[in-house]
């Protein structure tokens, strides 16, 4: 039953997710986090970012990681297949009859508003991730080196700012930890 309610759960989010995996982070916090509580916020979000510098796609990724988190291999098949079944469908039947409606002007302004409402997920997810992941001094320097290293470089692999903001954020503990050490006489844990 188990495997049902993680199946049916990603179904759910796979079909009214529009804008790939940027725009499911909010649904994915709502839904996970906030209503089935199957995961805290910080953990969803940790998936997230190593779901964006894995190869395939960020929505499917994460999903299968907290399928794993539910129910170990079991769960990640279920939440793969139920995230990814809705966009298959989807797929199959526009591109059925996608060339008869392109011309058409209401499917030309309904195409704008989806994605200014998708614009509007993304940054609502953008907000929530700020609040789990930008706490302190440290962490807003890490943002800040981020995000002006994808600015410089459009090409950049996001694989290097999460990369590097992991060792960042180790090394700015480590050092955290070394000074809390030095100052009550202790050593280096």
């Amino acid at each position: 039953m188990e495997l049902w309610e993680i199946f049916s759960v990603f179904f759910k989010i796979g079909l009214v997710t529009l804008g790939g995996g940027y725009a499911m982070l909010a649904i994915l916090q709502n839904d996970l986090v906030r209503r089935l509580k199957w995961l805290p916020g910080e953990k969803l979000i940790d998936f997230y970012a190593i779901s964006q510098s894995l190869p395939g796609l960020i929505g499917v990724n994460t999903a299968m990681f907290v399928g794993w988190h539910k129910a170990r291999t079991p769960g990640l098949f279920a939440a793969a297949l139920g995230v990814s079944a809705p966009s298959i469908i989807v797929i199959l039947v526009v591109a059925m009859f996608i060339g008869n409606f392109l011309h058409v002007p209401a499917v030309k302004f309904a195409f704008n508003g989806v994605r200014a409402a998708v614009a509007a997920i993304i940054v609502d997810a953008v907000f929530a991730m700020w609040k789990s992941g930008v706490k302190d001094k440290p962490t807003f320097v890490i943002f800040l080196v981020s995000l002006a290293a994808l600015a410089l470089a459009p090409t950049m692999s996001p694989v290097i700012p999460v990369v590097a903001g992991a060792i960042a954020g180790v090394a700015v503990k480590t050092a955290a930890e070394r000074r809390a050490a030095a100052q009550t006489g202790g050593g280096p844990r």
